[in-house]
């Protein structure tokens, strides 16, 4: 799984929770940075899978949303959907692949989550070695959640680009966690409304203006 010897640009967008938007930043992130988007594992397949918002809300050519190694059916964390599924997820096969320009890895839910009964992606991660951009909600709990979330990276010693934050404006929040976490703050992305490619793409600029990748 290991993905050191990558020439390109790899950056992974995990989260500190599940459905706290990781999938809009990671869409936008790709379109700004002119990268493709991979999604290794994608658990429950009814309507718009992550890969087909990014894909839309990126405007990204086909050609630059990868294949997901596994599709599960059901909706749950990966080690519990491939159980239902009767698929044996094998870890060697989340291999980053080989693409021309930056590439960008969204993760599933939180860092913790369970890719086996013995792995999660957190382990993966590791593995890896590739820069993480943390994506957090600004709601009430996101302190203990991101504080937790960026002491397990560096305990794994996975590299840390920042924090994007992404909902409302809660300016102590990121002070907060700018000043126990020891992370950059990106930015704050805020909820959209209507969400779409454009209006994703002019909040992303105003709100990420200087990324450092």
């Amino acid at each position: 799984m290991n993905a050191q010897s990558a020439g390109d640009t790899r950056i992974v967008v995990a989260g500190t929770d599940t459905d706290i938007g990781k999938t809009v930043f990671a869409a936008g992130l790709a379109r700004r940075t002119g990268a493709s988007y991979w999604k290794p594992v994608q658990a429950g397949l009814d309507g718009e899978t992550d890969s087909e918002v990014a894909k839309r809300l990126g405007g990204l050519p086909a050609g630059r949303v990868l294949p997901e190694a596994y599709r599960l059916c059901t909706p749950a964390s990966p080690h519990r959907s491939a159980c239902i599924d009767g698929v044996a997820l094998d870890p060697n096969r989340l291999v980053p692949p080989m693409v021309t320009g930056p590439l960008v890895i969204e993760g599933a839910g939180g860092l913790m989550v369970p890719l086996t009964r013995r792995l999660t992606f957190l382990d993966v991660f590791a593995d890896w070695r590739l820069p993480v951009i943390l994506c957090a909600r600004t709601r009430l709990g996101t302190i203990n959640h991101t504080l937790l979330s960026l002491e397990a990276l560096r305990r794994r010693s996975i590299p840390v680009l920042g924090v994007a934050f992404i909902g409302d404006a809660e300016p102590d929040t990121q002070e907060i966690v700018a000043d126990l976490g020891g992370a950059a703050v990106l930015g704050r992305l805020p909820m959209l409304a209507p969400l779409t490619a454009t209006t994703l793409e002019e909040a992303f600029a105003a709100s990420f203006p200087h990324l450092p990748i």
